[in-house]
């Protein structure tokens, strides 16, 4: 009976409550929750630069995952004890930053020790535009618009507060500021940045204006004192801990500050917080909120409508609910980021500098290089082309301001994480699948090429790459292996550019460089192996070292078995280094037979569709994609294989949902495997396509039903696993028969 119950609980709670009968009813934002995928489940609208969203990862001895350890999420489905609500976030992505400017409601006297006031949550229920919970007696909800977020708190009788949390958060900047303007409203900013620990002059000011529907009684800042020193510890009466100031009503600054408004509520009453932020200054977070306010329900309508807008462009027949919820929520994940950073004047921070701009149309920020690179301007030419013709402005314009093309970028500051030099890929797709319209081709194409020769911080001197094509193992544990595969795939990339546009002679030279990858093929492991500077092979060779996250010598965050079938652009040049077709296949089923393969991070998340360049293997491909989709993926909190990486994951599950992806950055092609759906239809953007609609149907599909037994594309028989993207998306109908007979 317990168990039941408790089935019952779940249910109720991951089951998002519709406002209408749009495509948004289908979203579950707990997915991807728990398991390191690091989505938040909030309140957001497509783009928002706001998203309002539990804090439960503080310390506290229920919760395995929380900020004193290796946590880049404000909320995880598995902890309880929460101390507010964040209004800025990031979604799936793996170090920490942003998740502040907290609201937290509370009753009874004033505490304001987060360690103190935290309470189990309860009664969570989620849906696109719209979250709500309970904090011990007081009933919370919030819905958002692009640029403010509004809450609302149902109390009990008696004292209640509303607290706001500057200096807590997961940001591991500090400094904060707070003003209070009236008895209802504040305003002040905070500092974020330090986005992974590796740019730390990058940082990313916040401001805010916080208005209350209620006059409050009080108004009082808190702030953490100092531990003393000495026997001065012993005379202070706040030494180490939180002081809350009574009468001192003016500016205040600090590191962990904070400000209470006190009400004396009657039963069931209700007050409304609206929290308005800007990348720019004060002023333009008030006008942001004064442009954006509207009572409550109308907000939270438009923001469920905004989600039904933009997830109407594809529908589904046939699969289970679950099999759409998955789908949907997907798609969701994928309209978090890039994300509005100009405010409703059009002001925004120059890359870099800071400084402020104004520019005309909607500035874009989070380029989550290393992670989107691989599937971003593939998935956006189908659901949302202009949005990427958007972004690719936005980065020409940082190239301006900064003079380079960014690697990973958030808020206007670039913190180079991970390795290589994403944008050319990211960008040359973009290009290829005609997203660039209104952007100078020359530009962008020197622009890119800037970061090839070395001519901006992205890459650097690279002399000795420039003459051996490979980078050298230097130090142990570095990840010169990785670090060149990053370079040949942009180098390729760029190539097919230039080749486009009648550079020879720098399509020539890239194309070169990008076949360095044969240096580290050694023949006796058939993996990639790191290479010393005079050429050799690194001595005592563990293929499987850096599982799990351990360091590993060549290798970032994987194995030689994570990178070794990672040249997309060359797997029939790769097939030939194995000696053979056959070794080839057998390696690669290796990598999935043993769990070598690591569906939870980029680098082989390409690996299941390799096995369709050999011919008779096909099936391998549609075998582990189903094998990928139905284990690594679900409808729950852990329904992610890890971190979403800016909707990177939820990409490749659509994709793979659809029956088509994309096997090779910046090459306008897509490979087939078996679609989850009997009917897909994708309403294409008339302004990038000619035709109105892209329709993949799956013949004969069920459980069992798995592989392929024929493709019809635009109604006749297609002897391909392989089309090309302009063929596809003017194919009209495509028609996957399955079978559950493998065709070897």
């Amino acid at each position: 009976m317990k168990k039941n119950l408790l089935s019952a609980l779940i249910f109720l709670v991951l089951t998002t409550t519709a406002n209408g009968q749009g495509n948004s009813r289908f979203v579950n934002p707990f997915i991807g929750t728990s398991n390191f995928g690091t989505t938040q489940p909030g309140a957001v609208v497509p783009q928002g630069m706001v998203s309002m969203s539990p804090f439960n990862t503080i310390p506290h001895a229920e919760h395995k995952v929380h900020t004193d350890g290796w946590c880049s999420t404000p909320y995880t489905w598995d902890n309880k004890w929460t101390i507010g609500f964040t209004q800025v976030n990031l979604s799936g992505v793996g170090c920490p930053d942003y998740g502040s400017l907290l609201l937290m409601p509370t009753v009874g006297s004033l505490e304001v020790d987060f360690q103190k006031y935290a309470v189990p949550i309860t009664n969570q229920t989620a849906q696109a535009g719209y979250y709500s919970c309970n904090l011990a007696d007081v009933h919370c909800e919030m819905t958002a618009t692009k640029r403010t977020t509004l809450s609302r708190y149902t109390f009990t009788q008696g004292q209640s507060n509303i607290l706001f949390n500057i200096g807590q958060g997961l940001t591991t900047e500090s400094g904060c500021y707070a003003k209070i303007v009236s008895n209802s409203e504040i305003e002040g900013f905070k500092i974020m940045g330090d986005f992974c620990y590796g740019e730390p002059q990058s940082v990313i000011p916040i401001y805010f204006v916080v208005r209350t529907s209620k006059p409050s009684l009080k108004v009082r800042y808190w702030k953490k004192a100092k531990v003393q020193p000495g026997a001065v510890k012993d005379w202070s009466a706040y030494s180490g801990t939180y002081k809350v100031y009574e009468k001192f009503d003016r500016p205040i600054a600090g590191d962990d500050i904070g400000v209470a408004f006190t009400f004396n509520t009657s039963e069931n009453e209700k007050i409304e917080v609206a929290v308005g932020v800007s990348f720019v200054s004060i002023e333009n977070a008030r006008e942001n909120l004064k442009a954006e306010t509207a009572p409550f329900e109308k907000i939270y309508a438009d923001a469920v409508a905004s989600w039904d807008k933009v997830l109407s462009v594809v529908d589904l027949q046939g699969g289970t609910e679950d099999q759409k919820v998955q789908f949907y929520t997907a798609l969701y994940h994928n309209w978090i980021h890039p994300n509005v950073l100009s405010d409703t004047n059009g002001e925004y921070p120059a890359m870099g500098s800071g400084r402020t701009i104004k520019g005309t149309g909607e500035k874009l920020t989070m380029f989550s290089g290393w992670d989107v690179y691989r599937i971003s301007p593939f998935f956006s030419s189908f659901f949302y082309p202009a949005r990427q013709n958007a972004m690719v402005k936005s980065m020409m314009e940082m190239y301006r301001q900064n003079g380079s093309l960014p690697r990973f970028e958030i808020g206007g500051q670039e913190f180079n994480v991970m390795e290589g030099d994403a944008a050319l890929p990211y960008l040359t797709g973009c290009y290829l699948l005609g997203m660039t319209k209104g952007v100078d081709t020359e530009e962008l194409y020197q622009a890119m090429l800037k970061n090839a020769l070395g001519e901006t911080y992205v890459r650097g001197r690279q002399d000795f790459y420039d003459n051996n094509y490979y980078i050298p193992l230097k130090k142990e544990y570095d990840n010169s292996v990785s670090q060149a595969l990053e370079y040949y795939i942009a180098d390729w990339s760029l190539a097919q550019f230039a080749l486009k546009i009648g550079r020879k002679d720098d399509h020539e030279m890239l194309m070169r460089r990008a076949m360095g990858y044969k240096k580290y093929f050694d023949p006796a492991y058939a993996l990639l192996r790191p290479v010393l500077e005079n050429g050799e092979f690194m001595p005592d060779f563990n293929p499987l070292e850096g599982e799990n996250f351990a360091p590993a010598n060549g290798f970032h965050e994987g194995t030689s078995w994570n990178y070794s079938f990672a040249i997309p652009y060359d797997i029939k040049g790769l097939i030939k280094e194995f000696g053979s077709e056959r070794r080839f296949v057998d390696s690669l089923n290796v990598c999935f037979e043993k769990g070598y393969f690591d569906m939870g991070n980029e680098p082989d998340m390409g690996y299941p569709f390799i096995f369709n360049y050999v011919k008779g293997n096909e099936w391998r491909t549609q075998y582990w994609v189903n094998e990928c989709l139905t284990k690594e993926f679900g409808n729950k909190p852990g329904g992610l294989p890890g971190n979403d990486d800016a909707g990177t994951m939820s990409a490749w599950q659509n994709f793979a949902m659809m029956g088509i992806y994309p096997p090779c950055p910046s090459k306008p092609e897509y490979t087939f495997s078996t679609p989850v759906f009997d009917k897909v239809t994708i309403n294409l953007d008339p302004t990038y396509y000619t035709n109105k609609t892209l329709t993949i149907e799956a013949i004969n599909r069920s459980k069992k039903n798995i592989y392929i037994e024929k493709i019809e594309v635009g109604g006749k028989r297609y002897n391909s696993f392989f089309i090309s993207a302009s063929d596809l998306m003017n194919a009209g109908v495509v028609k996957i028969y399955c079978t559950d007979k493998p065709r070897r």
